[in-house]
């Protein structure tokens, strides 16, 4: 065999041996990214299991709790505050939430009727507490605002609070009722309602459990949506054909006590 062809053969086979390690050097490698990835994925199931824990654990302490009703609280047709004298004839029913601006535009038109009313012993309320916003805007005004209205009812100022609050609602999109500190500083507009024992039971979200059982309660009525005002259980509000008024509110309270 020539020097040539011997030489020929030596290469090829130095070229085979070199193609051999870088093949082993390749596999060596993609066995470690294989291995690394593995390690990485452990470790992000691990963060990703650690964060649906943390986030399970807050909402659990949100909402957890046995439910504590205000004093005089009703139960009747689902969590509600009572307002007016029992032996009142007619009962209005309303379902409200406290960033509804909707809810904002009945209570600015018939605020001062329904005082007068129920004053008179004409008429009793019962205030239905819902948390409708704070699904369709986010944030917990709505949730934070019936717990502190809740706080008032058991200081025997529901309505002057209940009123306070919605002269101050905030724009829609803007969850103000969110801060109990707000929320606290608007007690002041109501004499003898800020107090150590109020702030203590805003604070501590005394009534949250309870507020989350009346919001179920106006879910499971398959209500249209906040405000919804029933008249002795009959819907008086929101009939374009049929507006209510404040004097027409008036009249059907006068007829439905003759009757």
């Amino acid at each position: 065999m020539s020097e040539k062809n011997r030489e020929g053969k030596r290469s090829a086979r130095e070229r085979l041996a070199e193609e051999r390690d870088r093949q082993k050097a390749r596999d060596k490698q993609r066995r470690a990214l294989v291995v690394g990835a593995a390690v990485v994925g452990v470790l992000g199931l691990a963060a990703v299991v650690g964060l649906l824990a943390a986030n399970s654990g807050d909402d659990k302490s949100d909402t957890a709790g046995p439910v504590v009703a205000p004093k005089g609280a009703s139960d009747k047709d689902g969590p509600a505050i009572p307002v007016g004298k029992e032996s009142a004839k007619s009962t209005l029913t309303v379902w409200e939430d406290f960033r509804c601006p909707a809810c904002k535009g009945f209570e600015d038109g018939y605020r001062s009727t329904i005082h007068e009313l129920t004053e008179k012993g004409e008429l009793k309320v019962e205030y239905h507490l819902a948390t409708l916003i704070d699904g369709n805007m986010g944030g917990s005004g709505s949730k934070r605002a019936a717990n502190a209205a809740g706080c008032a009812q058991d200081a025997g100022k529901f309505v002057p609070y209940h009123d306070v609050l919605f002269k101050n609602q905030p724009p829609e999109p803007d969850d103000a009722f969110g801060k109990n500190s707000k929320l606290i500083e608007l007690a002041g507009q109501v004499d003898g309602l800020d107090t150590d024992s109020f702030k203590k039971c805003v604070e501590d979200g005394k009534h949250d459990s309870w507020v989350d059982k009346s919001n179920q309660a106006f879910q499971d009525a398959k209500l249209r949506g906040t405000p919804t005002v029933r008249l002795n259980g009959k819907d008086i509000f929101g009939d374009q054909n049929n507006p209510l008024s404040p004097q027409k509110l008036k009249q059907k309270v006068e007829e439905a006590n003759r009757s």
